[in-house]
């Protein structure tokens, strides 16, 4: 799979998004993350691009300081730019805000398609490598285009390939990442199946004390979730509940405990 021209076509399907909204005026809230118009939600993306960048680009293997800005690259001009500790961020989206954004895009993709996906830089996860930048970045991307379109009123789902290439990826290294960063409690054997109704694909995920592991393939479990290879995605990044899924069969109280094991971080 090429993920740089996934990472490349989300990127600009997001800018496509949010130039949209440019035009609409006031800059619309994003229902799937409260707190936050369009404007805060392009800040944000913008910035984590800039910062991956930089643990790219510097070949970085230790947790940089994120609170110098000097690796941002801001323009002296940013009226009407977002502060990130105060949202929401009323009025127009600044198209030099966008500008950035872009820019900022861009750049990240030629990085990723110049690098070695194997060569180790620090990440935030047990896979310390540019290659798991570059498939965050590109869901990433994907999630926060589906807010911005969201936020217009008519999201497009994910790429099925690249969404059923996730969803195992995402249950065997974001989940153990979320659930150190949250402190989150040990299992007590849950056992969760997610199957794919569009296509091959079945995972089962075990919370085992503090030891998660997840296999692909059918296997026992406590609950099972079914959905399209991009309703599972929007699952698991918070983006919907279980309730719009094609079909959740088993205990529901274990159902319940899934944003206990799995807080958001």
């Amino acid at each position: 799979m090429d993920l740089v021209a996934h990472f490349r076509r989300e990127t600009r399907a997001f800018e496509d998004a949010v130039r949209r909204a440019a035009r609409a005026g006031d800059a619309p809230p994003v229902p799937s993350c409260p707190g936050w118009t369009v404007t805060d939600l392009t800040g944000h993306l913008a910035w984590v691009h800039r910062f991956v960048a930089h643990v790219v680009g510097d070949r970085l293997r230790d947790a940089p300081d994120h609170t110098d800005p000097a690796f941002l690259g801001l323009p002296p001009d940013r009226a009407g730019w977002p502060d990130p500790e105060r949202p929401p961020t009323h009025g127009p989206v600044p198209a030099s805000l966008v500008d950035w954004y872009a820019a900022g895009a861009a750049a990240l993709g030629a990085l990723f398609a110049d690098r070695d996906p194997e060569e180790p830089v620090w990440t935030w996860t047990a896979d310390r490598t540019t290659g798991f930048w570059l498939w965050i970045q590109t869901f990433e991307a994907a999630v926060h285009r589906w807010d911005a379109e969201n936020a217009l009123g008519a999201p497009r789902p994910f790429d099925a390939e690249l969404a059923a290439d996730g969803v195992g990826r995402f249950l065997g290294t974001v989940v153990p990442a979320w659930r150190t960063a949250g402190r989150a409690p040990s299992g007590d054997g849950e056992r969760f199946g997610f199957r794919r109704t569009d296509g091959e694909g079945h995972w089962t995920v075990h919370f085992d004390g503090d030891t998660v592991r997840c296999t692909a393939g059918p296997g026992p479990c406590d609950v099972e979730l079914s959905g399209t290879a991009s309703d599972l995605t929007l699952f698991l990044w918070r983006r919907i509940t279980a309730e719009r899924l094609a079909g959740v069969e088993g205990d529901q109280a274990v159902l319940k405990r899934w944003a206990v094991l799995v807080p958001t971080v």
